[in-house]
C-alpha cells in the first residue's frame, strides 16, 4: 500500500469526546435518564467501533500512542455499553458497587500512565488525559456518593469537550494547512533530540 495515509486521530477524538459528553450529561443529572439508552447505542458504534477503528488505523501511521489509546478506549466503550445493557436485562443483576469501583479504578491507573506520556506530546492532550484520569477517580468514588457522581458528570463534560476541541483543531489546521486553533505541541524539540540520538547510535553500530 502506497500513498499518503489520512490522520485517523480526529475521528478517534471526536468519537471519544462526543460519547463522553453525552454520557456525562446523564451522570451530571442534566438530562433525563432516558438519554442513557441512546448513549449506549452511540457508545457501541461511534465511541466504541469508530474509535477502535481509528486505533487500528493509527497502527498504520506508526503512532504507537494513538494506536494504544484509541483502541483501548474504543474497547472500553464497547465493554461498558454492553455491560450496562446486559445488566439491565438481569444477567448481571447481582453486581455490587465494589465491582464498578474496581473497574473504574483500573481504568484510572491506566489513564494516569498515559497522561504521563502526554507531557511530551501536547498541552491539549494533557488536558484530555488529566481530566479523564480525574473522571475515572470521581466515578470510582461516585459509586458510594451521589454528589461525587454528579461532580464526575461535569468533569466528564469538560473532558469530552477538550477531546472534541483537540479533534476539531487537528482537522481544521490540517485541512486549511495553517495553525488556526492551537494545540500546544511540545514534542518537536524532544523528538528531534531523540532522532539525533538514534541516528548517532546507528552510526556507532555501523
Amino acid at each position: 500500500m502506497s500513498g499518503k495515509v489520512a490522520n485517523p486521530a480526529p475521528l478517534g477524538l471526536f468519537a471519544f469526546g462526543l460519547t463522553t459528553v453525552l454520557l456525562n450529561f446523564e451522570n451530571a443529572g442534566i438530562s433525563e435518564k432516558t438519554l442513557l439508552d441512546l448513549v449506549l447505542a452511540h457508545g457501541l458504534f461511534f465511541g466504541g467501533a469508530a474509535q477502535f477503528a481509528a486505533g487500528m488505523w493509527e497502527f498504520r501511521t506508526g503512532n504507537t500512542f494513538g494506536a494504544t489509546a484509541f483502541t483501548s478506549y474504543g474497547a472500553f466503550w464497547i465493554s461498558l455499553a454492553s455491560y450496562i445493557w446486559v445488566h439491565h436485562t438481569g444477567i448481571y443483576a447481582y453486581v455490587q458497587e465494589i465491582d464498578m469501583a474496581i473497574y473504574f479504578g483500573v481504568w484510572c491507573v491506566f489513564t494516569g500512565l498515559l497522561c504521563v506520556i502526554t507531557t511530551r506530546l501536547s498541552n491539549a492532550l494533557i488536558v484530555v488525559f488529566s481530566t479523564l484520569t480525574l473522571l475515572f477517580l470521581l466515578l470510582l468514588i461516585g459509586e458510594y456518593s451521589t454528589t461525587v457522581h454528579k461532580i464526575a458528570g461535569y468533569v466528564g463534560i469538560v473532558c469530552g469537550g477538550s477531546a472534541f476541541y483537540t479533534g476539531w483543531a487537528t482537522v481544521l489546521n490540517e485541512t486549511w494547512k495553517a495553525t488556526y486553533l492551537p494545540l500546544g505541541a511540545i514534542a518537536a524539540a524532544k523528538n528531534d533530540d531523540f532522532d539525533d540520538l538514534a541516528k548517532t547510535k546507528e552510526e556507532v553500530t555501523l
